[in-house]
């Protein structure tokens, strides 16, 4: 039988259920959300006259579940057209609805029965073909459909989320022992392709792999720092950015995630895990006493304001976080620490061998006695770590790929932990182990035993291989073709073209070049641009039929390189800046009307003239976790120049104005609101919202397919015949325009919105969006706008607070508001 999932329902509108359905609107499925009736009416309904009886009542729970999901920061929601497919209902009056449906999601209180009494209920109306699946993050999936029919069996599945759905990759797919294998395969086609997900099957084992794991070694990272005399504020300042994790570190994550869920979790996996020699780490007694002393005083974390850290506003007016001082129970103002590890070992930046480098510090004598100490919790911390998942192997999965994938998708660390093992030595670190004390799985002595000296198969850099259990041998990984790793890439000999600090040109095959770039946060300077000319005029020789610009970093472009601007800025040089700012246009320019198609993968940071370089391509296919913006006016004081005012009129306001009697006023307002406040798209879908993106581009859910999806899209322009688009005059508002422009930024300035500068900055760029001093509205030729943008740039760059602002943000890596 063919799967296909046209719509959708998801039971439960709590966090995690509203954010699956959010989600999968996002994606263009409709789905239905449905909650509970609730069971006694509310004071405010009580006076209102309503009863229980009443449609506002009976949908109350799911209503505010999803006004919650709405307003979720980071956004739950792909974009704001994608709440008219939510359908809201309960489970009493729209029950029946669930036959409708192609796969129903089941998102309720983790209690076993209630969830056996729901499916009993969803059997009766469900369509034969209709996929069932449970969000259970650790209740028995063989369990939760007893009693149910075969076809039910072989329909229903585990699917368990990370929270939030739509911003952690991790989705583990856990198979009832009937489950048909037909449903199995279609579900993990349709979780990695159309979800974006990473899908990582799990065996049937409490709290599959994600959750047992990290469950386990953060009630340890706790108790070992409590038991050592470790600061909350001295763990969160080395156990984020620092060994490859999100900069929430460990206290910020328990706020994140709530103290009261991690109680919760805790105390419910202990039960479920007797047989587990590490269990009682679960309930070790000063963490115990801790975590009950703050639930009881509500500190929740993030949701009450108030956990490990308290959100309070100093003497100043500033807000500070504040640190709870577990001896005392009270928050106190904050040290910020700063460790010299932190300093010396972020310039490293291989994290496996920045790894080997603090583990080295425990033993250096010339180390400071404070890298030394904190050296030793993150080795502490680690090691435990490495020795539990090794004696969880085979137990919760047969092969360690599984749990180092579960715990990079499901916590955004990016290496696993037989990863970092491999990097520190297999051998070295498990006789380390075994001396102080920590157990590692047998199968690992047999593996060293046998000659094999690390977990994984490396070859040019990358992963191919990795130890499989039951052969004692390497077994390859199979090769994804939906995947493209750069690495893989340049491995060929003569593949990489050209090479320079900044950027390299390599050959994807089937006649297609990539442009990588690889500067500090692949900001775009005179080497990237280089390369770019370097790869149109290899194109140009027919080397290549189509062009690529993507990369593997963290984020696409932080956009231009401010300090040269800056730089030029303070000793005067406004001609050179002029210069510089020319050749930009030219590079870009060149990159639109190109003869060949070239295809921006962007994903992650797209800012300033990263934005600029995407805009100027043929297509884009950005990953759908695109944060695009021109951030020039709110980051440091000029604007966009690189043609991307140009290319916001040419794309958003051209359309509009050749509608006969058009308004210009509110479409200009859009354009120059988003410019003026630096505004941001929260993901590609919003790119597309604010004209970053057109019709022709594509979204791609799984950012790991990025660069194979825009190679595709280069080739299929190339069949199609590409031809470059034609040369367009812009339409400027001329003076009423301009004029209605000020008159924004007057009352922005008068609300207290805008401060002094923002003003000079966002009446300078009215002047540019207007078509400069005409006196009424015009089409002007693209380069009549150009030459404004760049000499509207260079005034911007001689004034003083400009300056500033671009110091401030070099030396501080935020924004100052002057």
């Amino acid at each position: 039988m063919g799967y296909r999932i046209r719509n959708a329902a998801v039971i439960g509108s709590g966090t995690m259920g509203g954010g699956i359905a959010a989600l999968l609107a996002g994606l263009g499925i409709p789905t239905l959300l449905l909650d509970i009736v609730p069971s006694k009416l509310l004071p405010e309904e009580e006076a209102a006259g309503l009863t229980l009886e009443d449609e506002a009542v009976r949908n109350r729970i799911v209503q505010a579940g999803w006004k919650a999901v709405t307003r979720a920061r980071p956004p739950a929601v792909l974009n704001e057209e994608s709440k008219r497919l939510i359908t809201l209902g309960n489970l009493d009056d729209d029950f029946d609805k669930l036959a409708e449906v192609d796969w129903i999601v089941e998102v309720i209180v983790e209690n076993l029965k209630i969830k056996q009494e729901l499916f009993k209920r969803i059997e009766g109306v469900r369509k034969p073909e209709c996929i069932v699946s449970t969000n259970t993050s650790g209740l028995p999936i063989q369990a939760i459909a007893e009693g149910r029919s075969e076809d039910f069996q072989r329909h229903f599945l585990g699917t368990h989320f990370f929270n939030p759905p739509r911003w952690l990759k991790l989705l583990e797919i856990i198979p009832h022992e009937k489950t048909d294998p037909e449903v199995m395969d279609y579900m993990i086609a349709f979780s990695e392709d159309t979800l974006g997900k990473g899908v990582v099957i799990c065996k049937d084992t409490p709290n599959f792999i994600g959750n047992r794991v990290f469950s386990i070694s953060a009630a340890q990272s706790v108790n070992y720092a409590l038991d050592n005399d470790y600061g909350i504020e001295e763990i969160d300042a080395i156990t984020g950015v620092l060994i490859g994790r999100p900069k929430t570190g460990t206290y910020r994550l328990r706020d994140l995630i709530g103290n009261d869920i991690a109680a919760h979790v805790g105390s419910n996996l202990y039960k479920l895990i007797p047989d587990d020699e590490t269990r009682d780490v679960l309930m070790h007694e000063r963490s115990a006493k801790l975590l009950e002393g703050m639930v009881e005083r509500k500190w929740l974390g993030n949701k009450t304001k108030v956990g490990f850290y308290k959100r309070v506003t100093n003497d100043e007016g500033k807000r500070e976080f504040w640190v709870l001082n577990p001896e005392t129970m009270e928050h106190e103002p904050p040290e910020n620490p700063r460790f010299e590890i932190f300093g010396k070992g972020k310039k490293i930046e291989d994290l496996g061998e920045r790894f080997r480098w603090i583990v080295a510090q425990m033993d250096d004598g010339e180390a400071s006695e404070e890298t030394q100490r904190m050296a030793k919790y993150i080795w502490a911390t680690t090691a435990f770590t490495l020795g539990y998942v090794s004696r969880r192997v085979p137990e919760i999965a047969d092969r360690f790929v599984d749990i180092d994938q579960a715990v990079k998708w499901g916590f955004a660390h990016e290496i696993g932990p037989f990863e970092i093992w491999d990097a520190l030595g297999v051998a070295e670190a498990a006789e380390r182990m075994k001396a102080e004390g920590i157990e590692v799985g047998p199968w690992v002595g047999k593996m060293l035993k046998a000659g094999i000296e690390s977990f994984y198969q490396y070859e040019n850099g990358s992963i191919v291989g990795y130890y499989d259990l039951q052969s004692k041998g390497y077994k390859p990984l199979a090769r994804d073709e939906r995947i493209l790793p750069i690495a893989t890439l340049k491995a060929p000999k003569d593949a990489v073209i050209d090479k320079n600090t900044s950027a390299s040109l390599i050959d994807m095959g089937d006649n297609v070049g990539l442009i990588e770039f690889h500067s500090k946060a692949n900001a775009l300077d005179q080497d990237i641009f280089d390369m770019l000319v370097k790869a149109m005029d290899t194109a140009e020789e027919d080397r290549f039929d189509a062009l690529v610009i993507g990369n593997e970093g963290q984020h696409f472009s932080a956009g231009a390189n401010v300090f040269v601007i800056w730089m030029n800025a303070q000793q005067g040089e406004f001609e050179v800046i002029d210069t510089m700012v020319n050749a930009m246009q030219t590079v870009l320019m060149r990159m639109r009307y190109f003869s060949k198609p070239i295809v921006a993968a962007p994903h992650g940071m797209v800012l300033g003239g990263g934005a600029e370089v995407c805009m100027a391509c043929s297509r884009r296919v950005a990953a759908a976790e695109t944060f695009i913006g021109l951030v020039e006016a709110g980051t440091v004081g000029l604007i966009p120049a690189g043609s991307g005012t140009k290319e916001m009129l040419r794309r958003v306001v051209n359309p509009v104005m050749r509608i006969p009697d058009a308004d210009p006023v509110s479409v200009m307002t859009k354009v120059f609101t988003q410019i003026a406040t630096a505004k941001v798209a929260t993901g590609a879908f919003e790119g597309f919202d604010m004209g970053f993106f057109q019709l022709g581009d594509r979204i791609v859910m799984n950012k790991e397919f990025l660069l194979a999806e825009a190679k595709r899209s280069a080739l299929a322009m190339v069949q199609e015949g590409y031809q470059p688009p034609p040369v367009e005059r812009i339409y400027a508002g001329g003076r009423d325009i301009l004029g209605a422009m000020q008159a924004a930024v007057w009352g922005m300035r008068e609300a207290g919105w805008a401060t002094e500068h923002d003003a000079v900055v966002a009446n300078k760029l009215a002047r540019v969006l207007s078509g400069g001093e005409l006196s009424e509205p015009a089409w002007i030729p693209e380069q009549a706008v150009l030459d404004l943008e760049r000499q509207i740039f260079v005034e911007l760059c001689h004034e003083e607070k400009s300056i500033a602002r671009m110091g401030y943000l070099l030396e501080h890596n935020r924004p100052l508001r002057n």
